[in-house]
């Protein structure tokens, strides 16, 4: 079934009485080249599953079937349910489940449908939701090898973004904690019905077999840096003590001095290493009555 072909789009959502959901951000491809461009560099072995979160109408689903052994595809959209019955029924490989990624227990599912097997993710997110999803894939713990998803390119841009940067922020810093991204390719907005307003790009994420810097508390590293970022225009001295208020302004400025740091820098200048320095400083200190 051609499922980048509008006419049998719009044909199989007449047949169906269902529409574009806005608030399910749904955006169908209509370029066969990338759903196949997508599957084929997702970084997966024949051999392999996949775990594809929002597969619409299966458009990139029967992409991924074709290459790897094992498809399951969890859709939030009920109305899509029947129509992924009929599109997918050439594809035995493929399990379609009803349910919102966010509020499904990711241990649950992988012990389910995945002990037996290495597993990828790979999606097009809807870019309302796109970073909550990633953090939870990310902060599961399960060993995902890859995570291979179409974004918002300013989100995309983000993810790759080098400390410095105008586009590094929280969640660049977050997620280099649990695996390296690198841009595969962009993916312009018209490419797509409904014609979405800003342009695409698909990344993917390879997990790190142990993380790249030592912390004493992710709890405290996350609180860093999520901190430094929350008010981007203050110094870092500024936001930590805003963000985290348990010490004083001159112990933050104590803190940064003695790993050799300006007191007027800003967060958006340090590497995940130098999060890591404050983090594990500030985690001796709290230990010590903080």
């Amino acid at each position: 079934m051609r499922l980048c072909d509008i006419q049998v789009v719009k044909t199989i959502m007449e047949q169906h009485g269902i529409h574009f959901q806005k608030k399910f951000g749904q955006n169908f491809l209509v370029n066969p080249a990338v759903p196949a461009r997508i599957a084929q560099e997702c970084g997966a072995q024949p051999q392999d599953a996949i775990l594809e979160i929002g597969p619409g109408i299966g458009t990139l689903t029967q992409e991924l079937a074709q290459r790897y052994r094992k498809v399951v595809a969890v859709e939030i959209d009920r109305d899509l349910i029947g129509v992924l019955h009929e599109t997918m029924a050439d594809y035995p490989n493929v399990t379609v489940i009803e349910g919102d990624i966010m509020k499904t227990d990711l241990r649950a599912l992988f012990d389910e449908y995945f002990s037996d097997s290495r597993v990828s993710v790979c999606a097009n997110l809807p870019y309302y939701i796109t970073s909550p999803i990633l953090m939870k894939l990310l902060e599961s713990g399960l060993p995902f090898d890859y995570i291979t998803v179409m974004i918002q390119r300013e989100v995309a841009q983000r993810l790759c973004a080098t400390p410095g940067s105008d586009a590094y922020g929280a969640i660049t810093a977050c997620a280099s904690y649990y695996a390296s991204t690198q841009t595969l390719f962009a993916v312009s907005k018209g490419n797509f019905i409904p014609v979405p307003k800003v342009d695409s790009a698909v990344i993917r994420m390879q997990r790190h077999a142990a993380p790249p810097v030592s912390v004493q508390s992710e709890t405290m590293l996350f609180r860093v840096i999520r901190a430094a970022f929350e008010q981007r225009r203050k110094t870092l001295v500024n936001a930590l003590s805003a963000g985290i208020p348990e010490l004083e302004k001159s112990t933050y400025i104590q803190i940064l001095q003695s790993l050799g740091m300006d007191e007027n820098i800003r967060g958006e200048k340090l590497s995940l290493q130098q999060f890591a320095d404050i983090s594990n400083a500030l985690f001796k200190r709290n230990s010590n009555g903080m």
